[in-house]
């Protein structure tokens, strides 16, 4: 039985097959404990079959010690004389003038920074190692430092890693995580590589606490289950393997949600889409062309680097729980700051500050009984109380009005950051929404942006897990090479390369009883250019270089010599395929589907409209908003003019009016 589990700031989603049928549950997210709130979907989730489930988890425990800085008390080794790389970093930074500013904050302070006299050759030539007397004197002040974990980068550890591998087996004695650059990046640029070491440092004891527990947990109450975690690239590791390298789990939650957007527009015939996840305490986008799912090595994740591969999602701290509050200039903002599961917004029945949730519920825009089901009912009345309580004479419904415009403008925002900034038309997307809170907001972000159409899919407030069911077992391989390709000769050697990544990834994948399929990239870059482009390996790849380059800065030199840097392998064992439920069209206009008729608030006054239950709607229905459609998992809000159908899926497509 395979179960998927995404942990979220405010609920816990799990989607499972059931006798073949996609099922979803929410439980309330255990902040303090989150592994109680995985136990308890699993245990719902598998209720008196007694089957033996194959968990998968996405998981925030990382981005949370993160974005808290709970991290762990790093202890950085390099090479000599290069210790203070770490806290110089680049010249691009957030506080230009700010020079006290670290760019690794909290992180790795002056006396956790400790030199090794080594030298490798960018060649890989040793030129100096250690000593066992300058290992011994390392070993005794890291020892000292009360560094609860150790990261090792030294200068050309991607090189020839016999110098780091040596370091670390003396540092084996302290008894504490030690990472290494060679294993966790072995790739060029000092700084990167030696951040993102780093940051796995740092969340490795958390991490590995954490799942270590998860996994007993479950054994005790399932032997013989397996636990795997979702990686920020879109696929599936072995929990031990992402206690190892957390560093890896960092958007582990987000990577399913693109993962299922991707898998459930394709699917119902749509290629280019946005992906729109906003939940309880933040909102990620991404976006999604023919050519699939995109990729990054360079991101910045709570202002600390991060150069292990990663989906391209972009984050705001906009979400369902985010708090509103009036400054001292009598200015509203809302978020960052989230209520959180506890206390949660006030219509949950314990917050006391006014949160976006709040908002859509006095706007008419949450259905108090059908709330989850009607397993949690909102408290309307107490509410309204609150926001009559200083609202600065807005009243409560222009209080309302004003915090969902801010909300959506950080949303909007952030989607034009990944769509108009790099070149891409939102006009020719659709806009698929998810995430618990995401439908609510979607129609009005996708006529700001004039993007014409939007996809609620099945099970929107699950998406995320429903991405990390589906998702293949993936490892990435990566190596430095810094070649040309002008010749044969440099052609036989990136493919010996490529050979000895496959053979590593292989043999990995035969551990697990896998069978991995192998997919080839590389970074290319003209001579002189301080940045690289990633294509696919092989024929072609040059002529898909110079135009990719094209579209990203305008222009292409075909004259103009180009090199590998990086060469990258990623390996695939495909999870066994789930078919998604199909439906016989019939032409309706979804009144057997009408609940009840209501008011929502639309641009300063109250509309009439209906609202519909979602799981009554047929497909082939038809109808014009407004509209409130209800589910278990989420809310969609249909504006007026916006034209609703559903799909042979069961997918509810919205025609956008502008």
């Amino acid at each position: 039985m395979r179960v998927a589990i995404d942990s979220g700031g405010t609920f816990t989603d799990c989607v499972y097959l059931n006798g073949g049928e996609l099922k979803v549950l929410k439980v309330f997210s255990t902040p303090e404990r989150p592994g109680d709130a995985v136990l308890a979907a699993v245990m719902a989730a598998v209720g008196e079959s007694g089957s033996v489930p194959e968990v998968r988890h996405g998981t925030t425990v990382g981005t949370n010690a993160m974005l808290e800085r709970k991290g762990a008390r790093v202890a950085y080794v390099t090479t000599a004389g290069f210790e203070d790389v770490i806290a110089i970093g680049r010249q691009a930074r957030p506080s230009l003038y700010d020079w006290m500013r670290s760019p690794l904050p909290c992180v790795v302070t002056k006396e956790l920074r400790f030199g090794v006299n080594e030298r490798i050759t960018a060649e890989g030539v040793v030129l100096r190692a250690p000593t066992d007397a300058e290992l011994r004197e390392l070993v005794a002040a890291v020892r000292a430092s009360g560094a609860e974990a150790v990261a090792v980068s030294l200068l050309f550890g991607f090189a020839n890693p016999v110098n780091e591998s040596k370091v670390a087996e003396a540092l084996s004695e302290l008894g504490v995580h030690v990472s290494v650059s060679h294993e966790i990046l072995p790739e060029f640029r000092e700084y990167e590589r030696g951040a993102t070491v780093v940051v796995n440092a740092y969340l490795a004891p958390k991490m590995s606490g954490y799942l270590t527990a998860l996994e007993a947990g479950l054994a005790a109450k399932f032997p013989g289950a397996s636990l795997g975690v979702m990686q920020s690239s879109g696929g599936i590791v072995p929990a031990r393997l992402a206690a190892r390298e957390p560093v890896r789990t960092v958007l582990s939650g987000p990577a399913g949600g693109v993962m299922g957007a991707w898998r459930v527009a394709r699917a119902a015939g749509f290629e280019k889409i946005i992906g729109f996840d906003m939940g309880g305490t933040s909102t990620d986008v991404c976006l999604i062309d023919e050519t699939g799912p995109q990729s990054t090595n360079e991101a910045v994740v709570s202002e600390l680097p991060v150069s292990a591969p990663m989906l391209d999602i972009h984050t705001v701290g906009a979400g369902g729980g985010s708090l509103a509050r009036f400054d001292a200039g009598g200015v509203l903002h809302v978020g960052p700051e989230s209520a959180g599961a506890v206390p949660g917004p006030i219509c949950y029945g314990k917050g006391e500050h006014v949160t976006v949730t709040d908002a859509n519920l006095v706007l008419g825009r949450l259905d108090a009984d059908r709330f989850l089901g009607g397993e949690v009912r909102l408290d309307v009345d107490r509410t309204r109380e609150k926001m009559a309580k200083g609202n600065r004479g807005l009243g409560i419904e222009g209080y309302a009005e004003g915090i969902l415009r801010l909300a959506e403008a950080a949303m909007e925002k952030a989607i034009r950051m990944i769509s108009v900034e790099r070149g891409h038309d939102p006009r020719e997307f659709t806009l698929v929404a998810f995430g618990g809170a995401g439908p609510l907001h979607a129609c009005a972000l996708a006529r700001a942006l004039r993007i014409p159409r939007v996809l609620v899919p099945v099970m929107p407030g699950a998406l995320s897990a429903l991405g990390i069911l589906m998702a293949d077992v993936v490892r990435d391989y990566s190596r430095t090479v810094m070649s040309s390709v002008s010749g044969d000769s440099d052609l036989q050697l990136l493919e010996l390369h490529f050979d000895s990544l496959e053979a590593k990834g292989a043999e990995e994948f035969r551990e697990e009883g896998l069978t991995g399929e192998s997919e080839r990239t590389v970074d290319l870059r003209y001579v002189g250019q301080g940045y690289e482009l990633n294509v696919a390996a092989g024929e072609g790849m040059m002529e898909a270089f110079h135009a990719l380059h094209r579209k990203r800065f305008g222009y292409a030199d075909t004259s103009r010599a180009v090199e590998v840097v990086t060469v990258r392998v990623r390996m695939s064992a495909r999870t066994e395929a789930l078919d998604l439920p199909v439906h016989l069209v019939r032409e309706g206009d979804g009144s057997q589907a009408v609940v009840e008729d209501s008011l929502i608030h639309f641009d300063g006054g109250w509309l009439e409209s209906k609202a519909y239950d979602r799981d009554a709607l047929r497909a082939g229905d038809r109808f014009v908003g407004p509209a409130l459609i209800t589910e278990y998992s989420a809310t969609t809000v249909v504006p007026p003019r916006c034209e609703v159908s559903i799909d042979t899926f069961g997918n509810v497509v919205i025609e956008v009016q502008q």
